[in-house]
């Protein structure tokens, strides 16, 4: 299933700055960067799981906040891009034009 996952971390002090880095690396280990703070994953449901247990860990409730947007499988025909950087479809690992 595709989940998309956006973030907003504080990054006024050095400890949200270490977070936002620490929240970064998490996605990048798990799916396609396509916005800053926007990341595009497959994942088995086990996995889904695990990653938002991981995150959950990671950030201070008070200041940060993390959504997930669970895609369903057929999440091609939901997802529409316009401009710059070509689409990547992380199931094909191939460009999407």
């Amino acid at each position: 299933m595709m989940v998309l996952i956006t973030y907003d971390v504080e990054t006024a002090t050095k400890e949200g700055q270490k977070r936002l880095r620490k929240v970064a690396k998490i996605c990048e280990n798990h799916g396609q960067r396509v916005q800053y703070s926007t990341f595009e994953c497959v994942l088995e449901p086990a996995m889904f799981a695990a990653l938002k247990f991981k995150l959950e860990a990671v950030i201070d409730n008070k200041k940060d906040s993390l959504r997930f947007y669970n895609m369903g499988s057929n999440w091609n025909k939901k997802v529409e891009h316009i401009g710059a950087k070509a689409s990547f479809n992380p199931e094909t690992d191939t460009l999407m034009i």
